[in-house]
């Protein structure tokens, strides 16, 4: 690569950034679907036509910070699914996991939280492609454990749909907290707990 080859990669590296950047910023409080490019290319402080030589449209911007904020996570997921240990450790790590991805990325998990049933169909889909990786991947571990070893596909299925979920809802409840001047205390303790009711119903579930 030439010295100026390289130059000009740099600087379309710190463009794409400074547009996803600029996009995260204008969405603390707004959804995808009410703004509009010029807004993210002047908060960028580049020409609107440089928008298009990193994304088609909005929603492709929308993708790429879905793709930032999770894709990354899934070997970490499977770390701890793996895990050795009861389903009280697995638990705690997993909420572990959902704070810390709130404490480093709370723009970007305000932002999944917000548009997985927004209004852009190209980010509600990548949204869902990407829950959708982490549920089979919870449903693989599933139905290896001794407890759910045996299931029926559907309900093994459920549970793990059930258990993406409530990452959603223990997100959302960390970035409640915060709003609201509080510490994660509450609800670190209400999502070990709702864990808790899942592994009991697990049991004693007929499957």
């Amino acid at each position: 690569m030439s010295p100026s080859t390289g130059v000009r990669e740099t600087q379309r590296r710190r463009t794409r950034r400074a547009l996803l950047d600029a996009a995260l910023s204008l969405l603390e409080e707004r959804s995808l679907g009410s703004l509009g490019l010029r807004e993210v290319t002047r908060a960028a402080g580049v020409a609107p036509t440089a928008f298009y030589r990193h994304f088609r449209d909005m929603g492709e911007l929308g993708t790429a910070l879905v793709e930032e904020a999770l894709a990354s996570l899934h070997t970490t997921v499977r770390d701890v699914l793996a895990a050795t240990g009861d389903s009280e450790r697995r638990g705690e790590a997993a909420v572990r996991l959902v704070a810390e991805l709130v404490r480093t990325r709370p723009a970007h998990v305000r932002f999944l939280v917000r548009e997985r049933h927004g209004g852009v169909a190209a980010v509600r889909e990548a949204i869902a492609d990407q829950l959708d990786v982490f549920a089979e991947e919870t449903g693989a571990a599933l139905a290896a454990d001794p407890v759910s070893a045996g299931w029926a596909g559907q309900d093994v299925t459920m549970l793990s749909r059930l258990l993406v979920d409530h990452m959603f809802m223990t997100a959302s409840a960390f970035l409640a907290a915060t709003l609201r001047g509080e510490d994660w205390t509450a609800a670190t303790r209400t999502a070990l707990g709702q864990l808790r009711l899942i592994h009991l119903g697990r049991v004693h579930w007929p499957g």
